[in-house]
């Protein structure tokens, strides 16, 4: 990986991002082969040796010496303010990022942040969050400061579980980034101006768009798979049946990263989003910090636990509930669903709303393959 592009390659790369018609898949792939912006720039007479299907109408974009143009008032600009450019292949640009086939070739950013921290989280939800959201988004935030200090929280600086995120990770110290929709000129919502100031004392602002970008909605939908591709893992704090943050779940998933939700009530309509993620084991149910610490093997979360999965702290357990929980401590490892149904022989429907009641008092834990495991003291006695 290089180090550093220097200016002139810099510019070529600035200059193809304006290049109309090109997706970010094709451009990066036409980079590989010629082996530098520069060169492709300064080729694009023999474009047809690299893409032999090219349309004229690509050839003529790429020959358009008004991206060039572009690309030397953006750097101007950038240089005027402070901001950083970062090209794919230098040593500082997000290794997980990277690793998605649709990673942006440029990026703009203001602050601080180390985008290749040990641990980044991304957070995101519903911008119409509801006292719940936010309370269980804060807590989470301070729980998981105490835990991995350090951690980078990500999110898209919008209204709601975003800007609550934020929030809750700069009152906890975590340093924490907003990738936008826009350019770097300006702050949308402007509500938001305070919060992103202070964010680039420990974390910072990211986007892919150039100065002068206006904030699309199609640009938010774009924007959403720097959020999942930052990060480790990305959480849904609330969300209703459709949304950014589904799309953002699913876009995580695509890039096989971890993806987790918070449940909540069945009939609330801020949290019907997260309950179907997990329903449909797109997502895995955490009810802390310490469930998200322990899925992710992080190593630390048990020793946090303490007290917390003890049985006297939970509501009485009925006949049905406790022989679930017998025959997920013989197992050891977990079982899946329909196993369970045979060694208890009990219907799926009957089963399935007992596994979520102790999911939801924090008992056992959906894993993958749908299958699911302990997660008390396995020395107790049930």
């Amino acid at each position: 990986m290089a180090k550093k592009a220097d200016i002139n390659e810099q510019l070529s790369i600035l200059a193809l991002t304006r290049v109309q018609g090109m997706g970010v898949a094709l451009l990066r792939s036409m980079l590989e082969v010629v082996g530098s912006a520069t060169q492709l720039m300064a080729n694009i007479a023999d474009i047809h040796n690299i893409l032999p299907d090219a349309r004229p109408q690509l050839i003529n974009a790429l020959s358009d010496r008004t991206i060039v143009d572009l690309a030397k008032r953006e750097m101007d600009f950038i240089t005027d303010k402070g901001i950083k450019l970062i090209c794919i292949g230098d040593e500082d640009y997000p290794v997980r990022l990277q690793e998605c086939d649709d990673a942006p070739i440029a990026l703009y950013t203001l602050g601080n942040a180390d985008f290749n921290a040990k641990h980044i989280v991304s957070i995101v939800g519903t911008r119409r969050a509801t006292q719940y959201g936010k309370d269980v988004c804060g807590q989470f935030v301070a729980d998981l400061a105490k835990i991995l200090p350090g951690t980078l929280v990500v999110s898209g600086l919008a209204y709601g579980i975003d800007v609550c995120a934020h929030r809750a990770a700069i009152a906890a110290g975590l340093p924490t980034v907003g990738v936008l929709a826009h350019g770097l000129d300006r702050i949308y919502p402007s509500s938001h101006r305070t919060v992103a100031k202070t964010m680039l004392d420990n974390g910072g602002l990211l986007t892919e768009f150039m100065s002068g970008t206006d904030p699309l909605r199609p640009y938010f939908l774009q924007r959403n798979r720097i959020v999942a591709g930052l990060a480790d893992a990305t959480i849904v704090v609330e969300s209703a049946s459709s949304g950014g943050s589904l799309f953002t779940a699913s876009l995580a998933q695509g890039y096989a990263r971890d993806c987790f939700a918070f449940p909540g009530r069945v009939n609330d309509q801020y949290s019907c989003g997260c309950n179907e993620l997990i329903c449909r084991n797109k997502a895995a149910l955490i009810t802390s910090a310490y469930d998200f610490v322990e899925a992710m093997n992080w190593g630390v979360a048990k020793a946090k636990r303490k007290v917390q999965k003890q049985m006297e702290l939970f509501p009485e357990l009925s006949a049905e509930e406790l022989s679930i929980l017998k025959l997920l401590q013989a197992s050891g490892d977990g079982l899946q669903l329909n196993r369970m149904v045979i060694e208890l022989d009990m219907p799926v429907n009957h089963i399935t709303p007992l596994l979520f009641e102790l999911e939801m008092k924090g008992l056992i834990k959906a894993v993958a393959g749908g299958s699911y495991r302990l997660l008390i003291n396995a020395g107790h006695e049930f």
